[in-house]
């Protein structure tokens, strides 16, 4: 049985326990979520805001600010909103920052918040540099955890979008100097569980959405949940990979519904509670069913998506990226041939 400390990478399969990591089936994850019990119910206690919020775009995490939002659960706002998990036994860390610079300054809270004697995990929910390039500033006995798919499109793509970002900016060229796709010790296929110690995260994949390998991580005994850009308050989605679509989007959400979060803690922008799945679930039904009446009129996809953006911009005013609609029309356009 291997032990979660062994630094090759394997793959977890279903059903199998190793230490404390479970690998599970995710139909029987979903019908197991817990009521709200005294942990969830005092996540109501901690000061957080559901407003929306700007996407912070500065690129440089701020150090010892983290913040509590849960009895388990605390985040570091920034260039990404990340996770930190902290149970009696391990800690999970959910994305990186921006390079090795980045990275270790989350390390470094990581390590103030559970002690230093505590087993270290870390997750990313997507393959972008913001959520994964940070991999290198975190101590070697780190061990990492990813799905599959996300990994495999890290590998086969990661280079080309550090390459992207390291472009847009000299800070951004130097936080990514050197950087390379990092690898997984850990594998698995749809789900898997960390028994932290008194708290337990649940690692899901539930399809291409954002990214094809989006990963989304539930804290139960909080009711937390930390979506990647799977859900985000008034944020237009955007649809990154060549094969991405809202209809895909559309059933990632019906998933992750069923797990009646009462906090969720997207990666860029304001913090939320259950109804931000449901109010991304109907932006994107309006923007394929909008997308997809106008190619059955004929309509040329630029043109299409030069109406729809002008559209929207009225019709979810308030809402942030929505330059990104042209874009995700082209995706709509080519879901339905």
């Amino acid at each position: 049985m291997m032990h979660p400390g062994n630094r090759n990478r394997r793959v977890l399969r279903r059903q199998r326990t190793v230490g404390p990591i479970r690998a599970i089936f995710v139909a029987a994850l979903l019908a197991a979520v817990p009521a709200l019990d005294a942990s969830a119910a005092s996540a109501a206690s901690y000061p957080i805001s559901f407003a929306p919020q700007p996407i912070n775009t500065n690129p440089v995490l701020p150090a010892n600010e983290a913040e509590q939002v849960s009895a388990h659960v605390y985040v570091i706002k920034g260039f990404p909103n990340v996770g930190i998990i902290v149970g009696q036994k391990a800690t999970l860390v959910v994305d990186t920052g921006m390079g090795p610079r980045n990275g270790a300054v989350v390390a470094r809270e990581a390590r103030r918040l559970a002690g230093r004697d505590q087993r270290l995990y870390l997750t990313t929910t997507h393959f972008h540099p913001e959520h994964a390039s940070g991999q290198g500033g975190f101590p070697s006995d780190t061990i990492v955890i990813r799905n599959q798919v996300q990994q495999a499109e890290l590998e086969a793509d990661g280079s080309r979008m550090l390459g992207f970002f390291a472009s847009s900016s000299a800070l951004m060229k130097s936080l990514l100097a050197g950087v390379t796709p990092g690898k997984a010790d850990i594998l698995f296929d749809r789900a898997v569980e960390l028994d932290l110690g008194g708290v337990h995260a649940r690692l899901l994949y539930f399809g291409a959405a954002h990214t094809r390998g989006d990963e989304v991580t539930f804290v139960p005994e909080d009711s937390v949940l930390l979506p990647g850009d799977v859900v985000q308050n008034e944020v237009s989605p955007n649809l990154t990979c060549a094969t991405c679509s809202p209809r895909q989007w559309i059933a990632v959400l019906d998933q992750v519904a069923q797990l009646h979060p009462q906090i969720i803690i997207p990666d860029h922008g304001g913090f939320g509670g259950e109804a931000l799945i449901a109010q991304e679930r109907a932006f994107l039904v309006d923007l394929q069913t909008r997308a997809s009446a106008l190619k059955a009129q004929g309509v040329p996809v630029a043109q299409a998506g030069r109406q729809i953006e002008a559209e929207f911009m009225q019709k979810y005013h308030g809402w942030q990226t929505l330059q990104n609609l042209p874009g995700s029309v082209q995706r709509v356009y080519a879901d339905h041939p």
